[in-house]
């Protein structure tokens, strides 16, 4: 065999394991490979929770520019402060009648489970309402009965009246006063005297004349009440009436008058000397979030200016220095404590101490008056009595 020959079969022989190799090579059986891993499933985003609904019932049209005006400002105050984890509503002209039983069982119907009624009357109402709903919370303004689903609040608007009567001291020319005065209840007598009160205490002749006209709310018939004590010698007028009427009165007249639950200075501005006004704002929004972080329980609250619920404002430009800085330091010592209203020696119409050399009431004695104080004329009508 010749080298040639040789060296031929040796390249073959080379090819074919080279060959055999490849071949070997591409019979292996390859891994898989891994599969990615899954994504983890996304949490499901949280429920966002309902909104809390609110409710109100108004004894007058929210337009009455005083009383209803003032608490539908607070339901504002409430929207303004929780956004979307609220949804107020309210009903207007409510009569502190068996519709009032009416409108709050519907109220629950609707879904709502906070309810606010605004004036005294719908107190029976209310507790009749709140026993069927115990999963609903009530609450009711100037009552004294609770449930343990229904509590009660009120504002001082003795301190507003007693402030408005420091001005009307000082402003009279006759000595003479008027109140017309809505429902004889303590509520509203504690505002006459307190206004008496506040105005002896800058000149110790004022007199108080009251016309009752037996309503929260009657225009017509507030502004005769008006025309009588003006006409029976009182120049500077006050009501514990829930609209306009008495200072539009006083301004047709030619005399003065005071804004009551709101600043009425635009209604009659050459009449107007200040108007003693109620912030339900603070006292709503705590009542909202009590509910929403599970923390309301029954009670009573009885706010005033100390906490923000009572102011006197927009006083008149021609209220001499002397009554506006008395003001102010009775806004001042009722803000801090340091001065009370009712404190003794007070006299009822009568002569008589209804309280001692300082003594100073507490809040029963003053949620159960029933008696005009020295200063005062007229007897009280009766009516319902707390």
């Amino acid at each position: 065999m010749t080298d040639l020959h040789k060296r031929s079969l040796f390249k073959v022989a080379a090819l074919s394991a080279l060959a055999a190799a490849t071949l070997a090579g591409c019979g292996k059986k390859e891994e898989p490979a891994p599969a990615p891993a899954a994504a983890p499933a996304s949490a499901p985003a949280p429920a966002k929770p309902e909104p809390l609904k609110v409710a109100f019932a108004y004894v007058g049209p929210v337009g009455d520019g005083g009383w209803t005006f003032a608490h539908d400002n607070g339901r504002k105050a409430v929207e303004k402060e929780f956004g979307d984890k609220v949804v107020t509503s309210f009903v207007e002209k409510v009569p502190e009648s068996a519709d009032a039983e009416r409108v709050l069982r519907d109220m629950v119907a609707q879904g709502n489970k906070l309810i606010f009624g605004t004036t005294f009357g719908y107190m029976e109402p209310m507790l009749k309402v709140a026993a069927d709903n115990p999963e609903v919370k009530f609450e009711h303004a100037t009552g004294y009965k609770t449930a343990p689903n229904m509590r009660t609040y009120d504002s001082r608007t003795y301190e507003g009246a007693y402030m408005a009567g420091v001005i009307a001291g000082k402003m009279t020319k006759t000595n003479t006063l008027g109140v017309v005065g809505s429902i004889p209840i303590p509520e509203v007598i504690r505002n006459i005297n307190s206004f008496t009160l506040g105005a002896q205490s800058v000149n110790p002749k004022i007199k108080t004349k009251v016309v009752w006209v037996n309503e929260w709310f009657n225009p017509p018939k507030e502004t005769e009440a008006a025309t009588a004590l003006i006409n029976g010698g009182a120049d500077v007028l006050m009501q514990n009436t829930d609209s306009s009427a008495v200072l539009q009165t006083a301004e047709k007249m030619g005399k003065r008058a005071f804004g009551w639950d709101s600043d009425m200075s635009a209604y009659g501005p050459k009449a107007h000397l200040g108007s003693a006004v109620i912030n339900w704002g603070p006292y709503y929004i705590k009542a909202v979030r009590d509910v929403l972080e599970g923390k309301w329980t029954t009670g009573q609250s009885w706010w005033g200016v100390k906490e923000g619920a009572i102011d006197f404002v927009s006083v008149a430009a021609d209220v001499p220095e002397d009554a506006k800085k008395k003001l102010d330091e009775v806004k001042a010592g009722l803000k801090d404590g340091s001065f009370v209203i009712w404190k003794g020696p007070i006299l009822g119409q009568d002569g008589k101490e209804v309280l001692k050399k300082d003594e100073v009431a507490d809040d029963k004695f003053l949620g159960g008056i029933n008696f005009y104080v020295k200063g005062v004329e007229g007897k009280i009508p009766g009516g319902d009595k707390k």
